[in-house]
């Protein structure tokens, strides 16, 4: 099958960067005081999820240091929900990939799926906590403030949900995302973080912002009581710093690796499109348009966590033997999401997916296939597009064009090459 020629492009975005992550994290919990609160030999319970946030080892360090110079001490919580296999030595392996260990941080990690009633929100939804959580003097919640793959609207990832879903547990998770198939998301989150904030010893909040290019952009220390209106204003520059795809529509877009320390569907649908909208949340209007995705390979630290896998239409025979079936059933049943786990059409090589894809885009021929390829949706500054994808207006970012055009590359076992 004759394939349409590629060429790369390297994207611009905006760039704010945080250059001292450790200063600007003493800077920002300086601001709040915190001796009054925290007493010297007090416990604080450091919550840390299972996303790929960049320097969040360096970052739990920087708060951990800041807390033992208070005199207080500092242990890490695996806040994860259901990740991991929805087991706590599963939960400290993640951690441990991620570069979080003991020994760097310097503060004890305290793994555990059990999880103690703090009671219920005015609606009646069940409210619970990481029973080491809840043991400690104080909590201190530490998360990534970014837009959801699932929901949609002015509180989405973040400090919020990192309560809700993160100190839920297992048990949480699931209980949560039944309610959430029932009631819209924003009332969940809010009246959940609402409920643990008056209930729980929640101290302080970091929250963390990150740029189109993966990097720290900005981070900020936040008092419980200001959770909610912070937040919104630091999701509005999350999802002006999001990185894009060049185009907004394509026949086939190509994705080399998903997993789960790239986004919670392990690609996010904020770059990809089909962004699934969870009953009485409505999705957003302008998303991005990709008739086909075809997902190569997973990542190594998903550990074999293919959730999301269900969003693409063609997927690799390597990549179902990479799954951890039972990891991925888990993480999908427990976000109220089976069909995230579905397998799509696979094939042994990246040939044969190529040829069936391409063959049923539309009215175009192949040749004239408009396809974008990209490493993961955290890597876009260098995206593959092919010489059709030109003749429409593109996405909003600007870009370069780097070298000329050239056939789509294959190995000799006949799969794609080329390095990012």
């Amino acid at each position: 099958m004759p394939y349409p020629k590629m060429l790369r492009v390297r994207q611009k975005f905006d760039r704010p960067k945080v250059e001292d992550v450790a200063a600007t994290v003493r800077a920002e919990l300086e601001k709040l005081d915190l001796a009054k609160r925290i007493k010297p030999g007090q416990s604080v319970a450091l919550t840390a999820g299972s996303r790929g946030i960049t320097n969040i080892p360096l970052i739990l360090q920087s708060v951990a240091c800041f807390l033992k110079d208070l005199g207080a001490k500092p242990f890490l919580v695996p806040t994860m929900g259901s990740h991991g296999g929805g087991t706590a030595e599963g939960q400290r392996k993640v951690f441990e990939s991620y570069g979080i260990t003991e020994a760097f941080v310097g503060a004890p990690i305290r793994a555990s799926m059990a999880v103690v009633s703090v009671g219920s929100t005015p609606e009646g939804f069940p409210v619970v906590v990481d029973r080491h959580a809840a043991e400690a003097d104080h909590i201190g919640v530490v998360a990534r403030v970014k837009p959801h793959t699932g929901f949609h609207g002015p509180i989405e990832s973040g400090l919020l949900k990192m309560m809700m879903i993160g100190l839920g547990k297992h048990a949480g998770a699931l209980a949560y995302h039944q309610i959430l198939l029932e009631y819209p998301f924003d009332q969940v989150v809010r009246s959940v973080g609402r409920t643990i904030s008056a209930r729980a010893p929640i101290a302080f909040g970091l929250g963390i912002v990150e740029n189109a290019y993966d990097e720290t952009a900005r981070i900020e220390a936040v008092r419980p009581e200001e959770f909610e209106r912070r937040e919104e204003e630091m999701l509005v520059l999350a999802k002006r710093w999001l990185p894009r795809l060049p185009f907004r529509e394509a026949d086939l877009l190509v994705v080399d690796e998903i997993g789960k320390d790239i986004s919670g569907s392990g690609m996010d649908t904020n770059v990809v499109g089909r962004k699934r909208a969870f009953r009485l949340s409505p999705g957003p209007s302008d998303q991005p348009v990709m008739r086909l995705i075809f997902v190569r390979g997973l990542s190594a630290k998903t550990h074999g966590n293919a959730a999301g896998i269900g969003l693409a239409d063609f997927t690799t025979n390597r990549l179902v033997r990479a799954m951890d079936y039972k990891a991925t059933v888990i993480n999908c049943l427990t976000a109220g999401y089976p069909e995230g786990a579905t397998l799509p059409v696979h094939f042994e090589t990246d040939r044969e997916v190529l040829d069936a894809a391409l063959a049923i885009i539309g009215t175009r021929l192949p040749e004239a296939g408009r396809v974008q390829r990209i490493r993961n949706t955290l890597c876009l500054e260098e995206v593959d597009i092919s010489e059709p994808c030109l003749e429409q207006a593109n996405g909003g970012s600007t870009f370069e064009i780097l070298g000329t055009a050239n056939p789509l590359a294959l190995d000799a076992e006949g799969n794609l090459a080329g390095e990012w």
